[in-house]
């Protein structure tokens, strides 16, 4: 190139470049195939990357196709062993975790969207990346598939890629399928059957399984994957004390993660997305799953009108349709393979997509009306975060977060705050009144806003005149009026008390509060009041009872571990500060639904 001979250069770099390998590097990098398992979750994030990414003259087609082959490879080594424990939806992409030879992988997958590559990406230094991360990944497949018995690498059909088909388009062999697996595999892609691996290895296989079982055999039983699976439901561990640590609970099985959608069959609609629900059903046990033609090949069944279709997934809102003749709609759910719009089979349950996750991140199988169409869903909670003592825990009933008293503070609050805006919104109503009545400014509380002239009258004025005349009149209307007998004021007062007591009696027997003669001037209101006072006083002198306490122990540390203390005692007030006023939002949400309701 330094000479100008571009078209030597060009040959001599096509026919004499040395081909590199990398199986050295990967050997001497990963002793064992643990270490490779651990370094598995930047690998798959950057595969999984490079298969959604549009050809360009940074990123070679071939590379493309590769990075898609390996990663579909991956899924379907989970889908046979089940090995997918947990997935979530983010805005970055959809996490998975595997957990596989008892190591915990975590990769994101990005969304199937239009990928716009820009220029400020060197995509040169993430080729030396990639190249190294299929290397790796390649090795582990092997690994993986040799050790269930599957045959590596896997049948390809060309002509089913061309059509989308994705994970379809794989055919395994091997003795790590089930009878039910295989033949659903080869009605879906028409392939041959299966065969084994060898005649030796099937041969043992039948030693094996004519040997009488042991005791242990009754507790546990080993699949021919190797995979142990216990026939005892999980144990749960619960706390010895009420102050006492939570224990961590044991995971779901592998058997009840394989069985999860197992009985059901399920259709995607064409406006969901069908590669990771796809992956997702069959990794916890669905083995048919079917979708529109228009979304690719390898599906169980094209026809929306299916009658063992279970589960339909659906992602539209729940719209009326204009009213149609009957005899055309039960034509169309008769005769065609793709019902009209907005038609709804008898018998059938429709769920939002969010409903697979959410039911795989929980091992069981949750309610379908809460993710009916055009419902709104619940929140979609992150499985890796574990609400720790004293945090907000959004799944868990708001009583068993409250500490005590917290709720009746709250109230007490609340009404303080009405009362007070109430109060303010009535001296604002009577501040103009006192101030417009009569001629004369009258001043309200305001003698320090008195200004000259303000409040008294000049000699001399016309409003001194006008006031000898009102008084003047005041005066004579007063000797006109004769007043009220003592005897009507006295038998107005005692029945007004009288009924003002019974009033009360009745107040307090409808809000099951005792009434007594004390409490003759009082309302149930007020005594309301009076018993969320005590409440707040004796929460309050708890809560200076124990900061008491803690300064006395304080006293007793050192200058440096009492720092330290202060630290974690602030970090930890911060954090049941933010709790409070997340559990005073919903504690306002379900006091607005239940008034709703009511």
């Amino acid at each position: 190139m330094g000479r100008g001979e571009v078209g030597d250069a060009a040959r001599l770099e096509k026919t004499q470049t040395p081909r590199i390998t990398l199986d050295h590097i990967i050997k001497e990098r990963y002793p064992t195939f643990v270490d490779a398992l651990r370094d598995l979750d930047d690998c798959l994030s950057m595969l999984f990357l490079f298969a959604n990414l549009p050809s360009t003259a940074a990123v070679p087609p071939k590379t493309i196709a590769l990075c898609q082959r390996l990663c579909l490879e991956f899924e379907h080594y989970l889908i046979t062993t089940h090995s997918l424990r947990k997935s979530f939806l983010s805005i970055k992409g959809i996490y998975y975790q595997a957990t596989i030879q008892g190591q915990d992988i975590l990769w994101l997958v990005p969304y199937k969207f239009v990928q716009r590559v820009t220029g400020d990406v060197d995509f040169r230094i993430m080729g030396t990346f990639v190249e190294f991360y299929t290397t790796l990944l390649g090795f582990v497949n092997f690994r993986l598939y040799t050790s269930i018995g599957l045959v590596y690498p896997p049948k390809f059909s060309q002509s089913s890629d061309d059509r989308s088909g994705e994970l379809g388009a794989f055919t395994l062999e091997g003795r790590g399928l089930d009878t039910s697996q295989k033949a659903i595999e080869n009605g879906v892609n028409g392939d041959a059957a299966p065969k084994i691996t060898s005649a030796a290895a099937q041969a043992e296989a039948d030693k094996l399984a004519q040997l009488p079982q042991t005791e242990a055999d009754d507790t546990a039983l080993t699949t021919d994957s190797g995979v142990e699976i216990a026939n005892e439901a999980i144990d749960t561990f619960e706390p010895a004390a009420d102050d006492a640590d939570v224990l961590p609970q044991p995971q779901l099985s592998s058997d009840s993660a394989a069985n999860l959608f197992a009985p059901f069959t399920f259709y995607l609609s064409r406006e969901t997305p069908r590669q990771p629900l796809e992956f997702l059903l069959k990794a916890f046990g669905c083995k048919r799953v079917g979708w529109d033609a228009v979304l690719g090949d390898g599906a169980y069944t094209t026809n929306e009108a299916d009658p063992n279709i279970t589960h339909q997934i659906v992602d539209r809102p729940n719209l009326p349709l204009p009213a149609q003749p009957e005899a055309s709609s039960e034509a169309t759910i008769e005769g065609s393979r793709t019902l009209r719009p907005g038609t709804r089979v008898p018998g059938r349950m429709y769920v939002q997509p969010q409903w697979v996750w959410d039911c795989a991140n929980q091992g069981k199988l949750l309610r379908p009306d809460l993710y009916a169409p055009g419902a709104t869903l619940p929140p979609h909670l992150s499985p890796w975060v574990k609400p720790k003592k004293g945090q907000y825990d959004p799944t868990a009933p708001l009583a068993e977060q409250e500490r005590e008293g917290e709720a009746e503070e709250a109230e007490a609050m609340e009404e303080d705050e009405e009362d007070e805006s109430e109060a303010d919104m009535e001296d604002e109503e009577d501040e103009p009144r006192a101030i417009a009545n009569g001629n004369v400014i009258a001043l309200v509380d305001r003698d320090d806003e008195v200004e000259t002239g303000e409040g008294m009258n000049v000699a001399g004025t016309e409003s001194d005149e006008s006031d000898g005349d009102n008084a003047e009149a005041a005066t004579g209307r007063d000797e006109e009026f004769g007043g009220f007998s003592d005897v009507e004021e006295e038998d107005v007062s005692d029945n007004e008390v009288s009924l003002r007591q019974h009033q009360r009696e009745l107040e307090a027997e409808a809000a099951g509060l005792p009434f007594s003669s004390a409490d003759a001037g009082s309302t149930p209101a007020k005594a309301l009041k009076s018993k969320n006072g005590e409440i707040r006083k004796k929460a309050a002198k708890k809560r200076r009872e124990a900061e008491e306490e803690l300064e006395r122990n304080k006293m007793m540390l050192s200058r440096k571990k009492r720092k330290l203390l202060d630290k974690m005692l602030y970090s930890n007030r911060q954090a049941e500060l933010e709790a409070e006023k997340l559990r005073g939002k919903r504690r306002k949400i379900e006091k607005g639904k239940t008034s709703g309701k009511a």
